[in-house]
């Protein structure tokens, strides 16, 4: 009998593990596609079409894929400056960062900062969903390893610049400098980009209100780090 129970516990636990592995797998073969195919709707851009029509049916996303090499050096800079300045030098996580994070968490009580990478927002932007459990983290923490492990890091910066979320239905570089001013994003100006990175915590938030006084200090910051910023 005990032998039976031993046996059958093995046989149950050999099947969650190539569960598991198959889910990873899953993931690592998007992860290997889009290292040379550019992705077309991301998890988050998907979520955030579904809340859009059912508001308004008719509205569509407001997105348009561009190269690297036609995104303002301006923009790079900023977004660098502004969310991840280890960028270049880390293997997907800034651990500085993150326990930095932790510790004004605690001193405040509650979640107000954040220590996640580029990367990182990258893989929860491509698969994941925004909520913040335990479980969700560490499959973002599997997904970051497999981008960073096969990507270049201009690759990352380039997905990363044309799918994140910069306003009610905006994403991507493109679309986020027509809305806001009009022109393409490689003809955005220093301040301009300064402007678009520092909204990249709260889009929905800041697009409702562009002349919020922590927007307007948060882009004089990026602005002065901007020139010190390295870029892939």
């Amino acid at each position: 009998m005990r032998a039976r129970l031993v046996a059958g516990i093995k046989r149950l636990l050999l099947l969650v593990a190539g569960a598991f592995l198959v889910y990873e797998l899953w993931f690592f073969g998007w992860v290997l596609w889009w290292g040379r195919v550019d992705p077309g709707m991301t998890r988050f851009m998907e979520m955030r079409a579904a809340e859009i029509r059912a508001v308004d049916p008719a509205r569509a996303l407001k997105k348009n894929w561009v190269a690297y090499s036609a995104v303002s050096v301006h923009l790079k800079r900023a977004l660098i400056a502004s969310e991840d300045g280890k960028f270049l030098y880390h293997q997907g996580f800034d651990w500085q960062g993150i326990r930095h994070a932790a510790e004004v968490n605690a001193r405040r009580g509650r979640v107000v900062a954040g220590g996640s990478t580029i990367t990182q927002q990258l893989a929860k932007n491509l698969f994941l969903s925004p909520e913040k459990t335990p479980l969700r983290k560490i499959q973002e923490a599997l997904i970051t390893l497999m981008i960073e492990s096969t990507w270049e890091k201009r690759r990352i910066f380039e997905v990363y610049i044309n799918v994140i979320e910069w306003g009610d239905g905006v994403f991507g570089a493109e679309a986020a400098a027509r809305h806001y001013f009009g022109v393409s994003a490689n003809r955005l100006s220093p301040a301009q980009a300064a402007y678009l990175a520092a909204m990249v915590p709260r889009p929905r938030y800041y697009e409702r209100h562009r002349d919020a006084q922590d927007l307007r200090r948060k882009s004089v910051v990026v602005l002065a780090r901007m020139p010190l910023a390295r870029i892939p």
